[in-house]
C-alpha cells in the first residue's frame, strides 16, 4: 500500500486468538494475625494455611514484602508483611497474586471471594486496598517490525528491548530461552506495554501445553471462524500492565453515565466490568505508527475491536473513563522539600551513595508526588538524581563524619 494515499489494508492473515486477564494482584490493608508469622520460622517448608498446603518462604526486599505463601497448583501467591509498615500496626501488609489458570477457572466474583477468604486468614481489621491487572492479547499472523522502537509513539519515559537473551523473570519465576525477543515500554509503576513471543516464553517455562489448550479452546473473536489457531506457528503477545495506582486513578475519575456517580471500586471483581475500557485506554497510550500521523492498521484493529474475555458484563458504553491525578498542589510543596532534606541527612550519615538513595526513593509509594513536585520546578528525574548527589556531597564536605 502506498502510504501517501488512502486505501485498504488486508488484515485477514492476522488471527486474534484471545484477550484475557493474565495477572491479578489484589492488595489489602490490615493487621497481621499472630498465628501467621510462625508459618515462616522455617523458610522453605510446606505449611498448613486456610485449609490448604503452602510453600512458605522469604522474598527479596524489591517486592516490598518480607514473606510469601505460594501454592502454584491453586495459582496463588500471598505476599505478607510490608517492609514500610510496622508489623504490629494496621498497614498494607498483604498482596495476593493470581496466576492465569486460576483467573481462567473462576468468575471475577468467585475469585474475589477466594481472595478475600485467604486475606481474612492473614489479617484482622481487613480492608480492600485496590487491585492491579495485566491484560494480554494473543495473536498469530503478525510479528513486531524490526523498527518497533522507532515507530512506537508513547508518553512512556523508559523502554527496554531484550533480544537474544538467555534469562527472563516472569511473575517471580525464571524463564531461560535464547530466541525470544521482548520489547517493553513504560514503567512498572504506571502503565507498561510488553510485546513478546508467547510461544517461546511458555515453552521455556514448561507452560506450552497449558497455553496450547487455551488457544484451542478460545481461538477466535469471530464465532463463525473457529479453529484458526495454528499450533505450528508462534503466538505473539501484546500485554498491558496496569499498576494499582493507575486502577485507583480510574476508579476515582471515571463516571457511570447512567447514574452520574464516580466508579469508586477497590477490588478486581468490582472493576472487572471496566476492563474493556482499560484496554482501549492503554492501547491509546501506546501508538504504533506507520508514519507520523498514520497508525498501523493492525493497531487500530486491536485497540477498537478487541474485547477482554472475562465473565462480567462490560460497562464500556456506560462509563466515561478518566484518570484522576492526585497532585502535590493539594498541600505545601515544603513537605516534599523537608522530607528530602531529612532523607538525605540520614543517608549521608550512613554513607549511602546518591544513586542508591535515588533508587530507594523511586521504590517508595510517595515517589509519584515527589517526582511531580520537582517536575513542576522543571527538574527531570536525572536532575533530581544530580540534586540528591550534590546534597549528599555537601553534607559530607561540610559536616564530615559528624553527619
Amino acid at each position: 500500500m502506498d502510504l501517501g494515499h488512502v486505501g485498504f489494508v488486508d488484515l485477514s492473515v492476522v488471527r486474534l486468538l484471545r484477550c484475557g486477564v493474565d495477572t491479578v494482584r489484589q492488595l489489602y490493608r490490615g493487621m497481621i494475625r499472630p498465628d501467621v508469622l510462625p508459618l515462616f520460622e522455617a523458610p522453605g517448608t510446606i505449611v498448613d494455611f486456610a485449609g490448604e498446603r503452602w510453600h512458605s518462604g522469604r522474598v527479596s526486599r524489591d517486592s516490598g514484602y518480607q514473606y510469601k505463601l505460594q501454592n502454584s497448583d491453586l495459582g496463588f501467591i500471598l505476599l505478607i508483611k510490608n517492609f514500610n509498615a510496622k508489623i504490629d500496626s494496621i498497614g498494607p501488609h498483604l498482596k495476593i497474586e493470581v496466576s492465569p489458570h486460576a483467573i481462567d477457572a473462576w468468575s471475577p466474583e468467585r475469585l474475589q471471594e477466594r481472595l478475600d477468604f485467604y486475606a481474612s486468614h492473614v489479617l484482622t481489621h481487613l480492608e480492600l486496598n485496590q487491585c492491579a491487572v495485566h491484560l494480554a492479547l494473543d495473536l498469530q499472523g503478525w510479528v513486531p517490525p524490526a523498527d518497533l522502537v522507532a515507530r512506537m509513539h508513547c508518553r512512556a519515559r523508559s523502554h527496554r528491548d531484550i533480544s537474544g537473551i538467555n534469562e527472563l523473570h516472569w511473575h517471580m519465576k525464571s524463564c531461560v530461552y535464547g530466541r525470544g525477543e521482548t520489547s517493553m515500554f513504560g514503567s512498572a509503576g504506571g502503565i507498561q506495554l510488553a510485546i513478546y513471543n508467547k510461544t517461546e516464553q511458555a515453552r521455556a517455562g514448561d507452560k506450552l501445553d497449558y497455553w496450547d489448550s487455551v488457544w484451542r479452546r478460545s481461538d477466535s473473536f469471530d464465532e463463525g471462524d473457529s479453529g484458526n489457531y495454528d499450533p505450528a506457528q508462534d503466538v505473539w503477545r501484546i500485554e498491558l500492565r496496569f499498576h494499582h495506582s493507575i486502577i485507583q486513578q480510574f476508579a476515582s475519575g471515571s463516571v457511570d453515565l447512567r447514574t452520574g456517580q464516580i466508579v469508586e471500586t477497590n477490588s478486581f471483581a468490582a472493576f472487572s466490568a471496566h476492563l474493556d475500557g482499560l484496554w482501549r485506554y492503554g492501547m491509546g497510550q501506546f501508538k504504533l505508527l506507520a508514519r507520523p500521523g498514520y497508525f498501523e492498521p493492525i493497531w487500530t484493529l486491536i485497540r477498537d475491536d478487541v474485547r477482554v474475555d472475562v465473565a462480567a458484563q462490560s460497562l464500556l458504553d456506560d462509563t466515561e473513563y478518566k484518570r484522576y491525578h492526585k497532585t502535590s498542589r493539594g498541600f505545601s510543596g515544603k513537605n516534599v522539600e523537608l522530607f528530602l532534606g531529612n532523607f538525605v541527612s540520614l543517608l549521608a550519615r550512613e554513607r549511602v551513595s546518591g544513586k542508591k538513595a535515588f533508587s530507594m526513593l523511586r521504590k517508595w509509594d510517595c515517589w509519584p508526588v515527589i517526582r511531580e513536585h520537582y517536575a513542576a520546578k522543571d527538574m527531570s528525574s536525572t536532575d533530581l538524581l544530580a540534586h540528591i548527589e550534590k546534597l549528599i556531597e555537601e553534607r559530607h564536605v561540610r559536616w564530615g563524619r559528624a553527619v
